[in-house]
């Protein structure tokens, strides 16, 4: 029988409040740390976030003073999760080494997910999803390349993900009706699929949050300009990826649900970590999330008459990894780069009449400006003579995105 956080012990709640120096965690050393190790640290930052923000709504949509202190109780251990969590971000990792660290995890993430999604319309939206975060990559590198020097793309990423164009981010502009898709039906859905869309959620909406508050941090336009640019994309996709939820789940399952998938997780990540004490920091917080999982249960069944066994498979699914994805993403790309949306579905963007809203919301933003994310590669290729690559599967799978012609097609 595999692993059910409902049949484990996990650390009773009352005992989970740590004091000052426990949440004040070491750092890891961004010049030693695996690529990985940093992914997972930032995608349990956001789902952290994520199950803390979603129950602040759930306290703020009950007055029942049992639900509100209970919540209160959970939503406090989470906060000090997620401060241990994000903690251990280094405090002399930049901004934009931390941005490319971010879209290494949506790319590499979301490559897992569609890679071992069940459901063909979820793993065609979070395909979609790939080769526009894989993008944004390319186009933070050029951006570090120019603004903090050479060699800082490879100490991020190493040699696990490939930079190289994905779907242009210049046409990835939609009309807001086309970001949204069609939702699962919580009955029916395979549990797998359930973690897959809330971990997307989360980590997008980690992605999105963190480019809206550190755009303004820079004083060269042309960061700040590729910064409001992508946190415009991200914003899209929080949209697209959310709207693949349940809208009929109630706040008590939500809640349930929420601690499931940290835990799912926190469980995860423990098979694949490298770091002994990171490690053993996963392993503690799934101890947690245990109980947490226990108590949204109980309140379930209390206030709805809803059994958690209902709900929750008999053990997890298999587990979310961090892998290297090159092949996988280089053939979505050579299958999917013209696809935009229309309404739910995804299209060739060459099948679109001319009248259609894409060309409308296309020309509203990006006619007759200089848009931040071209503007970036034709700096990069006037200071150098060539764009920013690091690429180690042999030339781009679609002509039309090789390189410059002053460029070399294998790596800077």
């Amino acid at each position: 029988m595999g692993f059910n956080p409902l049949t484990e012990q996990g650390i009773p709640l009352g005992k989970q409040i740590r004091n000052w120096r426990e949440l004040n965690i070491q750092p890891f050393d961004k010049r030693d740390v695996h690529p990985y190790t940093r992914a997972r640290v930032i995608v349990m930052n956001g789902i952290e976030v994520e199950s803390i923000l979603s129950s602040h709504q759930f306290a703020r949509h009950t007055d029942d003073w049992e639900v509100k202190t209970r919540l209160a109780l959970m939503r406090r251990a989470d906060q000090q999760q997620q401060k241990v969590v994000n903690w251990l971000l280094p405090g002399d990792q930049s901004v934009l080494e931390t941005t490319l660290a971010y879209e290494q995890v949506a790319i590499d993430l979301t490559a897992w997910l569609a890679r071992t999604e069940p459901d063909p319309y979820l793993k065609q939206v979070l395909d979609f999803g790939l080769l526009e975060d894989f993008d944004h990559l390319y186009r933070y590198a050029n951006l570090i390349d120019l603004i903090e020097g050479p060699h800082r793309v490879t100490e991020i990423v190493g040699d696990l993900t490939e930079v190289m164009p994905g779907r242009p981010t210049i046409v990835e502009h939609r009309h807001p009706y086309d970001e949204v898709r069609r939702h699962f039906d919580s009955h029916t859905v395979d549990p797998l699929s359930r973690m897959h869309a809330m971990t997307i959620v989360a980590a997008e909406q980690q992605t999105m949050n963190f480019y809206m508050n550190v755009g303004p941090m820079y004083v060269p336009r042309l960061a700040r300009g590729l910064y409001l640019e992508i946190a415009e994309i991200e914003e899209q996709h929080v949209t697209q990826y959310e709207s693949l939820l349940d809208p009929l789940d109630s706040w008590f399952q939500r809640e349930l649900f929420h601690h499931y998938n940290e835990c799912y997780l926190y469980w995860s990540f423990m098979q694949d970590e490298v770091d002994p004490r990171i490690r053993d920091l996963w392993e503690l917080h799934l101890m947690m999330e245990i109980e947490h999982v226990r108590v949204a249960g109980e309140l379930l069944k209390r206030h709805e008459g809803v059994d958690p066994q209902q709900l929750l498979p008999a053990e997890m699914p298999e587990p979310t990894r961090f892998q290297d994805n090159k092949h996988y993403i280089r053939e979505v790309l050579a299958a999917q780069i013209d696809l935009t949306a229309r309404g739910t579905e995804f299209v060739p963007v060459q099948s679109l009449p001319p009248d259609a809203r894409y060309f409308k919301y296309q020309k509203a933003v990006n006619e007759g400006v200089a848009v931040p994310s071209e503007k970036v590669i034709e700096e990069h290729v006037k200071q150098f003579g060539h764009d920013f690559r690091a690429t180690t599967e042999g030339p781009h799978p679609v002509e039309s995105l090789r390189s410059r012609p002053e460029a070399d097609d294998t790596e800077e």
